[in-house]
Parts: C-alpha cells; structure tokens; sequence
C-alpha cells in the first residue's frame, strides 16, 4: 500500500489534486515535503481523520447494517472510563485509557485485524484526582501518529503534558505545555505540522499553544492564552493562500502562523466555552459553543476576521462537517441541521433522537451521527432534504466519534453488564 506524506489539511504525493482538500495546490504543498508526516491510504491517523475535517479518504467505503449481535469482527473489553476516539494507523488502533481503579493513564494498542492487546504504556501515575464534568473523563483526548510516533496529550492533577511514543510503545520525551485550573476538564488532541507536534491547553488559569519539535519534545514556539475555560483541539487549514492555524473559544477566533506562532488576525466571533474542531470552505471557518450562549457562526479567513454570519443553535459538543458549501451539524439534543456555508441559510433540519456528544464523519457521501444511547444514524450529505437510510444500534452508551476506514468502523462504547459499566472497543465491518 502507497505511502503518502501528510500535513495537516494535505497531503503530497499520487493524485495529489484529487485528495488535497480546501484549496491546496501542489506548488505550495512542495514546501512540507522535507519534515513529512507519513501516513498510509486507509488509515485514521489523528483526530477528525486524515484531512483534520471528519472527512474520509475519496473512495472508502463504510458499513451500513450492524448491531451488538451483527457485522462485529471483535469487540475487546478495556477498563476505566475514557471517552477519547481511536486513531488507526498501519496494524495498530490506539485509544487513550484513564483506569481509576489503577491510578494511571495509558496509551493501549490493539491489532487492527484481531483486536489482540499488542502494548500499553503507562504515560502517567496518581493523577487522576480531578473534577470533571459528568459527560468528561481523564482521557478525553487522541493520539496522533507521524508514520513514526505516536502523540498524546493528558491533565494529570494541575498541568497538562504533551508525551511521544515509539511504535512499540516506549516513552521517548514528555513536555509539561502548561499548569491547568480544571472547569469541566480537557479533551483537546495533538496536531502535526511540519517538524511539530502542537498542543494546546486552554484553562482558567490562562494556557498557551505550545509547538515542540516532534523528535526531541523541545519548545519550539509558545502562545500564552486568555485565562478561560475552552476545549477545542487546534486544526491547519489551507486558507485565504497560506496555512494558518485556528483557534476557537475564549470570546475569540484566532489564527495563528503554525511555523512560528505569530498571530495572523485575531477577532470576536466565538463565545467562551467551545469543543467542537473548525471546519473551512476555503473562505470562512465555522465555530460553535455552548457558554455562556449558543451559536454557530461563519468568520471571514481573508485576514479580517468578519462575522459573516451567525445564529443561536446549540451545537456545543459535536463537530460539524463541511461538504460541498454546505455546513451540516447535530445539536446536542439530537436535531440534524444543515446551512448553506456562504449565507447560513437553513436548508434543512429534522430530529435523530437521543442527546449528542460524538461528531459527524462523512463516508463516500454518507454522514454517520452517533448518539450518546450508542445509536448510529446514517443519512446522505444532501442539501435537499434529511432522509435516513439506516439506523444501528451498538452498546448503551458512547461518547466517543468513530473512525471509519478501510472499510471498517472502529469506536468505544460501553455496555452495562451486571449492573456495571464496562468499556470496549469494537471493529465493525462486512
């Protein structure tokens, strides 16, 4: 299988101008192609998926039909309770793991084919004693992997720690991003760009955006932070003819020179409290939060930072998907919406059911929204109308976001047996 190199919103490599997304031509690709970030066609290798959007590669496919009983390839039990979404990369599905019962937080890896246990690593010890919001957990957060280490973010008792792994599992550096004031506690995952692994750590206490060089863990560039509580994971797109890196929450919307930190253009369009990742049409980014309002609102990424548009819709915990200039979400509450990108025009919206923590992933035209009662509801990215194709059941309870590829749809869920709650994470497939 064909190796292709990786940054952020793009890749360089066969087909490049059928795979790169949001405006990426090859000639300003070229220049990433010295510090490559590897991944292979197939794989989930980082939050939200190989191009940062929810998006699956051009031509994957997905399983349609399954429940607890159907289309399960293996289902493996983990322990404690952890709500971070897989990555896979090559043979391995890699989850975060907060084990209250141990003390420790880990990395666990899995065969992709079996599910067999290959390795957990113990990233770190007693410090799990941290109020959190019901719907949080210590490990809330993905890995990301390089092609040649994985990376993983955590708050362990007052700071959060950016940490690298080999393949294998052995700790190669750990870095301390900053001390953190907990409010409903920390979910935001590591992002790769260039020679960098960036991190960030918004929190009462005022946090920074911290790049570190993914070899060795050393600072590169650090960005202090308003001191507010805010989650989102940071996202790279390809915008307004350069890459820029966005921010959301803390009253702002900020972008940021990935290379060196530099703040591009920095403006109100955001409320405090946000979660969800950014999407882009090339023209606008897309936040949302849930405190102290609710919105969803259109920013101009030209460098001005316009409100282009905005409205009163609560989708503070599932991250949107962008197709085609058109903006799709699920509210919390389980309402399926969608808006014209470039006007916010609603175009369509109609109820799911249930109440809504797990983003959308969109597959060969087909979103996939999962619910908190461990419902998947598949239905295509239509501007048209909301017409659901297949409804499938798995688990009781799941809060993490899938991640479908190679034809097979990897996720934590967690069933109650014997009255007790009990983690696993399944593989799905045909």
């Amino acid at each position: 299988m064909a190796t292709r190199r990786a940054f952020c919103a793009g890749i360089t490599g066969l087909a490049l101008h059928q795979l790169l997304p949001n405006g990426l031509t090859q000639a300003s690709a070229a220049s990433w192609v010295d510090s490559p970030v590897r991944w292979q066609a197939g794989d989930w290798p980082w939050w939200r998926g190989p191009y940062h959007n929810g998006i699956a590669e051009p031509g994957q496919k997905a399983p349609v039909k399954w429940s607890n009983e159907e289309g399960v390839k293996w289902k493996i039990p983990v322990p404690g309770r952890s709500h971070g979404s897989p990555i896979v990369v090559g043979d391995q599905v890699l989850v975060e793991v907060a084990d209250a019962d141990r003390r420790v937080q880990t990395l666990l890896c899995l065969n992709r084919t079996t599910g067999q246990q290959l390795w957990e690593t113990v990233i770190h010890e007693n410090g799990l004693d941290v109020k959190n919001n019901e719907k949080s957990t210590m490990a809330s957060a993905s890995a990301a992997c390089d092609g040649e280490r994985f990376f993983v973010n955590f708050l362990s008792g007052d700071a959060v720690y950016m940490t690298a792994l080999d393949r294998s599992g052995k700790k190669l550096w750990q870095t301390k991003l900053s001390g953190y004031i907990n409010h409903q506690g920390f979910g935001s995952s590591p992002l790769l760009y260039q020679d960098l692994v960036i991190g960030v750590s918004d929190n009462k206490g005022g946090g920074a955006v911290v790049a570190m060089n993914r070899t060795t863990g050393k600072i590169v560039w650090k960005k202090d932070r308003p001191a507010k509580p805010n989650y989102p994971s940071p996202v790279i797109f390809e915008v307004a003819g350069k890459p820029q890196l966005f921010l959301t929450g803390c009253d702002l919307v900020t972008s940021l020179d990935p290379a060196t930190g530099n703040v591009n253009w920095e403006a109100a369009g955001a409320t405090t409290e946000c979660v969800t990742t950014t999407v882009t049409d090339g023209a606008r980014i897309f936040t949302s939060g849930g405190y102290p309002k609710n919105h969803v609102s259109a920013v101009s990424a030209d460098g001005t930072g316009k409100l282009v548009w905005e409205n009163n819709s609560r989708t503070y915990v599932p991250s949107m998907l962008l197709h085609e200039g058109t903006l799709f979400a699920v509210l919390d509450a389980g309402v399926a919406i969608c808006w014209d990108s470039e006007t916010g025009k609603e175009l369509w919206k109609g109820r799911l059911g249930g109440t809504f923590s797990s983003s959308l992933v969109l597959v060969d035209g087909w979103i996939y929204a999962t619910n908190e009662e461990g419902q998947t509801f598949i239905y295509a990215a239509s501007r048209e109308k909301l017409e659901i194709t297949a409804q499938n059941q798995l688990g009781d309870s799941v809060f993490s976001t899938p991640a479908i590829c190679g034809g097979r749809l990897y996720n934590r869920i967690a069933m109650t047996e014997n009255g007790t709650r009990q983690e696993y994470v399944v593989c799905v497939g045909t």
